[in-house]
């Protein structure tokens, strides 16, 4: 098999790549456009082993061009920050929507199999006290640039499903964490802060709650869906493991020796979703399959260990992204 990865230089992607390259028998195309969130060398150990594309999935040439040679599409690209949505949504318009509008009409066009990954905050968030999880019927609230933008390509791949045949899966997932995260996102920039010997940092009060899964369950869930996943089927892949940021922020101090208090509420950001939880029954019941990191502190603290080891990777991008938050007062 030959797959075509976009986006393969991002978190997720990049980590799919290389379980790819040890579960599947296939070759590997990767397509990113290494925007600030990409970054090959992510893929510095399996750059051998797969063949890089530097462009966008804007580019419907390209796209055209990898979706053709290519026997199967696992679309990762997207623009996928909140806090950036909110500053300029026109990325994730770009991104999100045009890019993901030539990945359905190229593998329309060349007969492909596509999985389209996207993400639980498409169905808006819950209450704090209720039991309610997303399920594959939830609907759609999208609540931010970002998360309504990766609604609107969602909406495209059921469509395209629907009216033109294409032979597509689509997959939501809940916070991800793990190794080669980029240090904007929650989990990484209180690690770096920690290591660095700045206190962390917690928006609003600190209750709103996420569903975490380690970015390598995240991805068995994936290879899972493209071997055994039903055509036109929706997946939604968590580990149940719901935990607010107080919480998170706290195991990371404990695991680093630092006292629980030692952190600093900041102001909220605008429409910050309260809760998210994921039921992923269908996905364990229909294809076998289960989360092997079942506890959160042993996931979280094979996390820290790399980014302590890894700090070549990551130290260049911490002045910027903290400046970032500066400006914003975050």
């Amino acid at each position: 098999m030959r797959l075509l990865v976009t986006g393969g230089a991002g978190f997720i992607g990049s980590n799919f790549v290389r379980q790819a390259l040890d579960a599947l028998d296939c070759q590997v195309d990767v397509l990113d456009a290494l925007t600030y969130a990409g970054d090959r060398s992510s893929l510095a150990e399996v750059e051998h082993r797969i063949n890089f594309v530097h462009g966008s999935v804007t580019d419907a040439a390209i796209v055209d061009e990898l979706v053709r040679q290519a026997d199967t599409v696992v679309h990762f690209a997207a623009e996928s920050h909140n806090d950036n949505s909110v500053v300029d949504p026109s990325p994730f318009v770009q991104t999100n929507l045009i890019g993901t509008f030539n990945i359905l009409e190229s593998v329309r066009r060349h007969d492909k199999r596509l999985h389209h990954i996207s993400t639980d905050e498409v169905f808006g968030d819950l209450e704090l006290d209720e039991e309610r999880r997303f399920t594959e019927e939830s609907a759609f609230d999208p609540s931010s640039p970002y998360s309504s933008t990766k609604a609107g390509s969602d909406l495209m791949v059921r469509g395209w499903i629907r009216s033109f045949g294409v032979r597509a899966t689509i997959s939501h997932c809940s916070n991800n964490y793990g190794p080669f995260h980029h240090i904007e996102k929650f989990i990484p920039r209180q690690i770096t802060n920690v290591i660095d010997g700045v206190r962390p940092k917690v928006y609003g009060s600190g209750q709103n709650v996420r569903d975490w899964i380690h970015v390598h369950d995240h991805n068995t869930a994936v290879n899972a869906i493209l071997e055994r996943g039903r055509i036109g089927q929706t997946y939604l892949i968590g580990a149940e493991c719901e935990l607010n940021n107080i919480v998170v922020v706290q195991e990371i101090l404990r695991l680093m020796g630092r006292p629980d208090d030692w952190f600093d509420m900041v102001g909220d950001r605008p429409g910050h979703d309260l809760r998210y939880a994921i039921d992923s029954s269908k996905l364990q019941a229909e294809l076998g399959w289960k989360p092997q990191y079942l506890n959160f502190r042993d996931g979280l603290a094979q996390t820290i260990e790399w980014y302590q080891q890894n700090e070549s990777w990551w130290r260049p991008k911490k002045e910027a992204t903290e400046a970032k938050y500066r400006e914003m007062g975050r």
